[in-house]
């Protein structure tokens, strides 16, 4: 998992007034968990925030929140429904020893036979649940397709990746390769001409 930087300052007020002059300012309230427990409650800007927020990539954040550091991963993030603005964001104390629960993207490796053979191929789950410690989670997990053949798909509980615990329902379709209308008209085709 890649690191990103982030300086955060400690906010002396809570309440929806004190959290509405931090949004007013530009800045984001957030707040670190640990143990159950909330660590500590900041504010960050939006601008350094950004490259955290929009992209597939997952990192382990590198937080300094007045002075003080701490390793976190981000856990949870609130949109405003109409403007799309980021409301809130929690973060989540990672340690060597306590395994975290992160969403990780899933990325198709190779050219599926069912894809030679006139299909498409379909990836219906764009990230996964998994649970691992923090230095054990990879950037994206990754599937190989190559021997996915027409009308076949991976399901959850088809995969495996060491020292990680999938947490997704194991009859969840991941992905699958359907036929196109040319390659069914094709095997319709081929049945009928038998």
């Amino acid at each position: 998992m890649k690191s990103f930087a982030l300086n955060g300052t400690l906010r002396k007020e809570l309440g929806k007034k004190a959290t509405k002059a931090v949004r007013a300012n530009g800045n984001i309230p957030c707040i670190l968990y640990g143990n159950g427990k909330t660590i500590a409650t900041f504010e960050v800007t939006s601008n350094d925030v950004r490259k955290l927020v929009y992209t597939p990539e997952i990192f382990v954040v590198e937080l300094t929140i007045d002075g003080k550091s701490y390793k976190a991963v981000m856990q949870e993030l609130q949109f405003h429904p109409v403007k799309d603005t980021i409301l809130h964001i929690d973060f989540l104390e990672v340690t060597d020893s306590k395994p975290v629960v992160v969403k990780v993207p899933v990325v198709s490796v190779g050219h599926a036979e069912g894809v030679k053979a006139g299909g498409k191929l379909i990836q219906n789950v764009r990230r996964l649940k998994v649970k691992a410690l923090y230095t054990n989670i990879p950037e994206t997990l990754q599937i190989n397709v190559e021997t996915l053949g027409l009308n076949k798909s991976i399901q959850v509980k088809d995969l495996s990746f060491d020292n990680l615990e999938l947490l997704d329902n194991p009859q969840n379709v991941v992905i699958t390769v359907k036929p196109t209308r040319a390659a069914a008209a094709a095997m319709a085709a081929a049945k009928n001409g038998k």
